[in-house]
């Protein structure tokens, strides 16, 4: 497989119509459809998603679980909790984070995933600063890249150009790290 630079993209654009295997879902720990993203993707994949989750249950922080896509063009759903900023100790919040990304990617690595979108976790409404939070993506993601196989391509998928921006410039600090 390439070197991981070549293996990460940033891309803005609305993650229900990415046209990859998995994407992630910015869920709530009791895996009950939600707003922001959560909202989006269930919406885009219809309420069998919303069934599914609630069949599992729960998800505890940093700690990810799978569905099927349903009617999504990605086949699966990757559900993953990130940290509310404001609930945790900072050092526990990057953990926590990066938790969210290593154990998706391990998820999808799993499942044969060979590519995967990741929205920016928990810089919505759970509060975490988006140019910190950007960093701890790219680092997880470049970790996991180096030396695996799958997922071949991780895409971080940005709503805004702003949100684009942060992910960009983390990659490019990643580059001359």
């Amino acid at each position: 497989m390439g070197a991981p630079f070549s293996r990460l993209t940033v891309v803005r654009a609305d993650i229900t119509t990415l046209d990859v295997d998995a994407i992630v879902n910015a869920a709530n720990s009791k895996l009950i459809p939600g707003g922001g993203v959560d909202g989006a993707i269930n919406k885009a994949a219809g309420p069998e998603l919303g069934r599914a989750m609630m069949a599992i249950g729960r998800c505890p922080t940093g700690e990810a679980v799978i569905t099927p896509g349903f009617k999504l063009a990605a086949q699966h759903v990757i559900h993953t909790v990130a940290p509310v900023f404001s609930q945790h100790k900072e050092a526990d919040v990057w953990r926590l984070l990066g938790n969210c990304y290593r154990n998706s990617l391990a998820l999808a690595a799993e499942h044969g995933v060979a590519t995967i979108a990741f929205p920016s976790l928990g810089t919505g409404v759970y509060g975490i600063p988006i140019n910190r939070a950007a960093g701890v993506a790219v680092d997880a993601a470049f970790q996991h890249a180096d030396g695996r196989d799958a997922p071949s391509r991780i895409v971080f998928c940005c709503f805004s150009d702003g949100d684009a921006e942060h992910y960009r410039a983390a990659l490019a600090a990643r580059r001359g790290a």
